[in-house]
């Protein structure tokens, strides 16, 4: 998606955000305090990740849009002491859900020069902890080449690529994806490149957590701060649900982390419902002349005529998220309505951690 029409999309964001601020006040509230044994020092030792996104794994751009968040997460993994393996798209897949691609042939980049300040972060890894991108080649990755999907990079992963760059004949323990940059809330999860990679994951029965972080007050530029606040939480929520056994590859587990960037810390993560309101409208009414081509103009849903995208889920993703709370919401492959996992027996442990015992900002 081209720098300018991101920059849209993210604009229009941040305003159809705030038109939800009233709805957050009737959101339940957790308790604060929790009791919690000491931590050990490496929670995840031993736990096989693989780590993808649909930012890519480029991060070069200053407004860090395009896979920076990825490295955060990655350093807090090995931290604990996780095994990371990173294969992510090659280019930026943002807004590609879970497409696929048909035919062809992927390829594998290996990333040698990792970003500055991230050079050492999982030295002594069992697997190497190897950082690649995957482009749609049969020859070398260039700049210009094409990029394999989020999803692609993930089924590729799990299927055949893991076991032959990094030996693990059995796969990962889990799959993370993200952190994205900014949120994946409410009907626009459907657009998700970072919600898609880990329907992807489900989809091959692997547990999968999916993390995203709000931008700064314009949500153009995306503070570090945010990223490794989120990096640090969703490492002690991951290690949370490993020991809980709580981990399972029965739906994936979506994690939206509000803007900490000021100094303003992160409210207590809130068990919530995808919202139906839809933050962003594509628009495509601008017509060139006459002719056939037409404008992709993405807006604010809210400034639409009668306002039909208004938000009305009472527990919604997005409204927590605005209200400063971390977003925890389960996504499940399953699309029949009314459909529910297990007799849902997984979902209320799940949600019973995270009202009562997950860490806390």
């Amino acid at each position: 998606m081209p720098t300018t029409s991101r920059s849209r999309i993210v604009l229009a964001t941040t305003a159809a955000l705030a038109s939800l601020t009233a709805a957050a006040h009737a959101l339940p509230q957790t308790t604060e305090t929790a009791t919690h044994a000491e931590p050990s020092a490496e929670p995840l030792a031993g736990l096989r990740v693989l780590l993808s996104n649909d930012d890519s794994m480029q991060a070069a751009k200053a407004s860090h849009t395009d896979g920076l968040g990825l490295y955060d997460m990655r350093k807090a993994l090995c931290a604990a002491g996780a095994d990371v393996v990173v294969m992510a798209p090659w280019q930026v897949q943002s807004g590609k859900g879970t497409a696929v691609t048909n035919g062809g042939a992927l390829t594998l980049a290996r990333r040698t020069r990792l970003p500055a300040g991230y050079e050492n972060d999982c030295t002594g890894a069992p697997s190497g902890s190897p950082v690649y991108g995957v482009c749609l080649s049969d020859d070398a990755c260039g700049a210009g080449t094409p990029s394999a999907t989020p999803a692609d990079t993930v089924k590729f992963a799990l299927r055949s690529g893991l076991a032959a760059k990094a030996g693990w004949a059995d796969g990962p323990d889990v799959v993370v994806t993200g952190i994205n940059s900014g949120p994946n809330v409410s009907a626009q999860v459907n657009d998700s490149g970072t919600v898609g990679a880990a329907v992807a994951a489900i989809d091959d029965g692997v547990p999968a957590l999916a993390f995203s972080s709000s931008g700064d007050s314009t949500n153009t530029d995306f503070p570090v701060a945010n990223y490794r606040a989120n990096a640090e939480f969703g490492t002690r929520l991951l290690a949370g649900m490993r020991e809980r056994s709580l981990l399972t590859g029965k739906f994936a587990v979506k994690v939206d982390y509000p803007d900490v960037s000021t100094g303003r810390r992160a409210k207590a993560p809130l068990w919530t419902d995808i919202g139906h309101g839809k933050v962003v409208w594509h628009d495509y009414a601008a017509r060139r002349g006459s002719g056939d081509t037409f404008d992709i103009v993405p807006g604010v849903c809210a400034d639409r005529p009668g306002d039909s995208c208004t938000e009305t889920v009472r527990r919604a993703d997005s409204t927590a998220l605005l209200s400063g709370h971390v977003a925890v919401a389960p996504v499940t492959a399953d699309r029949t309505y009314g459909a529910t996992v297990d007799g849902g027996k997984n979902l209320r442990k799940l949600k019973h951690y995270v009202e009562h015992d997950a860490p806390r900002p």
